[in-house]
């Protein structure tokens, strides 16, 4: 059994937030839900063309690269020792890691770890088998860094759109991957119950905008969180996008994820309404 987080908030903090697309420290917010088997919009507000870096989003796909190449084999195993000059601006990542660690704490050097171990050819294989965003893995220019940078801040780029569609060909398992990379991905994956029963599953990712010379732009991070949401059979896929005009004091990934988690009881209650 892999550790549940168990997100409990009172039900009336819900029925004046229904449709509220975030904080107002946000300049720009992307929401998007989808019917999974379908792939039908069911709800979609705010900003939603930008292609961004998908950061630790792109922790999802790398999973499931790990355990299809047998380099991740279950929750608990590999454990992975830190080393010095591994990424290490979190304590929590100074230490001995195993995949549900990797996952919960968004640990970098673990991803990087992985996407080295597979190597170039195999690494580009599965990004374009999974179809996945602009599939550029280059890195950034020059810097043949691919293998360790290509989705943070760098060449790979995705949309809020193109996300629904790998969550989608995640949970209707359409990926060319094993039955056993499906189950340990979604074994890692925090895990929330809300207050009307539907699980979520998801990812929060963060970074910096890129300019048009390739550079991060600081005063312009941004936050994902994406994931799908189960009750009684039916499997609702989500994306939300936040992109700020100024530094934050928390992570903009944990501030969007926190934000949909308190929005998404209602916004799920709706649902029947916005389908007829």
């Amino acid at each position: 059994m892999h550790t549940r987080d168990r997100w409990t908030i009172r039900a009336s903090a819900f029925l004046l937030i229904a449709f509220v697309p975030g904080p107002a420290l946000a300049s720009d917010v992307c929401t998007v839900l989808a019917d999974a088997a379908t792939g039908k919009i069911l709800f979609e507000d705010g900003e939603c063309d930008a292609a961004m870096p998908p950061a630790s989003t792109f922790k999802i796909p790398i999973s499931l690269m790990g355990y299809d190449s047998g380099f991740l084999t279950d929750e608990r195993s590999p454990v992975l020792p830190f080393k010095e000059g591994y990424p290490d601006w979190r304590k929590e990542w100074r230490t001995n890691i195993d995949p549900t660690a990797w996952m919960k704490e968004s640990v970098v050097w673990y991803s990087q770890v992985i996407t080295q171990a597979l190597g170039p050819e195999k690494f580009n294989g599965y990004v374009e088998a999974f179809d996945y965003g602009n599939h550029d893995v280059s890195g950034d220019a020059g810097k043949n860094n691919g293998l360790t940078r290509a989705w943070l801040s760098s060449s790979l780029r995705i949309t809020p759109a193109e996300q629904i569609a790998f969550m989608r060909a995640i949970v209707n398992r359409t990926l060319p991957v094993s039955s056993h990379a499906y189950e340990m991905t979604e074994a890692i994956l925090v895990e929330y119950e809300l207050p009307n029963d539907w699980t979520v599953r998801g990812k929060t990712g963060a970074g910096f905008s890129v300019a048009k010379d390739g550079k991060p732009e600081r005063q312009r991070p941004f936050g994902w969180y994406v994931g799908w949401a189960e009750k009684s059979g039916t499997s609702i896929v989500f994306a939300r996008l936040t992109v700020h005009s100024k530094p934050q004091k928390m992570s903009p990934g944990m501030g969007t994820r926190d934000d949909l988690l308190k929005q998404l009881p209602a916004m799920l209650d709706r649902l029947p309404d916005i389908t007829d």
